[in-house]
């Protein structure tokens, strides 16, 4: 597994504070990613602060990880950025919220059409699939990416040693 450097901390000084990755936003989720084969990896313990019922990890940030998982495999994978158009998340069994429980949420690429990546992601808990995700991702264009997204590369850390 390789650990994929964030390519927007550069921008910290200019705004970038993302919910789901930025590493200094207190109220976030601080997710780091690795690629595993074609797979894009995180791996995020889900305190109690994060609850929807008691002990259950909320809905919605079940369906944030899966869509930011996506985002990160579209960077690496596909060397852009974009935009989710379309999440559907199916919640097959609880996920408990705790500081002794580690999640692996996991993403892989099942088709890419024209601008469009679809994506199929799921969160694991102790072995188990919990909640499966299908996206589709509009990809920018390089250019767009860059000049409007600040979007330069998405390396990991073996390639820039």
């Amino acid at each position: 597994m390789k650990k994929i450097i964030n390519p927007w901390i550069r921008l910290e000084n200019e705004g970038y504070n993302c919910f789901g990755c930025a590493p200094h936003n207190p109220y976030g989720l601080k997710m780091e990613f690795y690629e595993d084969g074609d797979d894009i990896v995180s791996f995020w313990t889900p305190t109690d602060n994060y609850q929807g019922w008691l002990h259950s990890l909320h809905g919605g940030i079940q369906s944030l990880l899966i869509d930011e998982i996506a985002g990160w495999l579209v960077a690496r994978k596909l060397q852009t950025s974009g935009m989710t158009t379309h999440l559907d998340v199916k919640f097959k069994k609880s996920i408990p919220t705790g500081d002794n429980i580690t999640l692996e949420i996991r993403a892989h690429l099942t088709e890419i059409k024209h601008n469009f990546a679809f994506i199929a992601a799921q969160i694991s808990c102790n072995g188990q699939v919990c909640t499966q995700g299908e996206l589709t991702y509009f990809c920018f264009s390089k250019e767009k990416a860059q000049a409007e997204f600040h979007f330069t590369h998405c390396p990991t850390a073996d390639e820039i040693e």
